[in-house]
């Protein structure tokens, strides 16, 4: 069943109800813009927001439960229950029931992406501590949704005004890093990121700069071999089939003197060789976008924050950013599809 849109349907997956995902999820929602904009479906349950309703004083936060997403109302702010019943709420608190609404909700949320009958989803924070078990092994969205999707290539890409930066390896160890950056692993992330810029962000020719993996980008292979035997070459066979690739630069300087700001994107080897400066440059306004999906997928640039849940200190800035940053990649699809 197909249900008639007005507006772009985004589902919002609740995260960890013991975090602040409920907290900014409720005060994004209460922008007047995005309530003209988009018709929100939380995937959670509704006790959790009765709970920080009540808590965080914010009486002019209403919403209507709905059995499915068949029933989505257009002038509302929708909630699916994912579970019978609610955990108990416990701001700050690491619970294996609230690990598991958590999964129910990315769950429920992809079943109707599949359906057709989402737009895009935007997932709020989540500890994948009280995920993870040897009966679902859970490292982190990106991972969960690219295997849901049958996608076989992805790429975590952190993005603000200002500021795109992805990466070739994501969730792994340090000790893992040098093995999971080859040829093959930046080839395919850049192709990721020059597809993207251009379909997801309207940006026709995109400029990427590619950092180096060792300190200093190896100094002329003194502090590693990787920038000369493995990232160069690949530059260079970007750079000769016209795209406007350059690296690899020695990640302490660039981000020093702010030469993101020259480059439409930035190619970091590791998670946090590009998410410490992207953090410290873009916390409160920051998105977490997964590249590569047939879906969208956005989501904010924090965790789950336990030791700030439930007092109303929450910025809800990383939120707004990511259901702004949805909606706006769904209304660039529809226009590429109507050209």
């Amino acid at each position: 069943m197909s249900i008639k849109k007005n507006k772009p349907v985004i589902g919002i997956s609740i995260g960890d109800i013991n975090g602040i995902g409920t907290e900014v999820t409720m005060k994004a929602l209460l922008d007047n813009r995005l309530q003209k904009m988009i018709t929100p479906v939380i995937y959670g349950h509704g006790k959790a927001l009765t709970f920080y309703r009540k808590a965080l004083d914010m009486n002019d936060f209403n919403f209507i439960q709905i059995k499915s997403i068949e029933e989505v109302h257009h002038r509302k702010i929708n909630v699916i229950n994912v579970v019978q019943e609610s955990p108990e709420v416990m701001p700050g608190v690491e619970t294996r029931d609230a690990g598991s609404m958590a999964l129910a909700a990315i769950d429920q949320a992809i079943v109707d992406l599949k359906s057709g009958q989402l737009d895009a989803l935007v997932t709020a924070p989540l500890n994948k501590n009280n995920i993870n078990s040897t009966e679902t092994p859970f490292v982190g969205h990106t991972e969960y949704l690219t295997n849901a999707f049958d996608t076989n290539e992805s790429m975590m890409f952190m993005v603000s005004e200002d500021m795109r930066v992805g990466l070739v390896t994501g969730h792994i160890p340090l000790k893992d890093i040098a093995a999971g950056v080859t040829e093959a692993s930046i080839k395919a992330k850049l192709n990721i990121m020059i597809r993207s810029l251009k379909n997801d962000f309207g940006i026709s020719k995109p400029k990427i700069a590619v950092l180096g993996l060792n300190p200093h980008a190896g100094e002329d292979g003194l502090l590693g071999n990787e920038e000369l035997e493995i990232i160069q070459p690949v530059v260079k066979s970007f750079k000769e089939e016209g795209a406007l690739v350059f690296g690899p630069y020695p990640s302490d300087g660039f981000f020093g003197m702010m030469h993101q700001k020259k480059f439409d994107g930035v190619l970091a080897m590791y998670h946090d060789q590009g998410l410490i400066p992207f953090k410290a440059l873009c916390f409160d306004s920051g998105v977490n976008f997964t590249a590569g999906l047939p879906i969208i997928r956005t989501s904010p640039d924090h965790g789950t924050a336990y030791n700030i849940a439930g007092k109303n200190d929450a910025n809800p800035g990383s939120m707004r950013s990511a259901i702004f940053l949805a909606h706006d990649m769904i209304k660039r699809k529809e226009n590429l599809m109507a050209t």
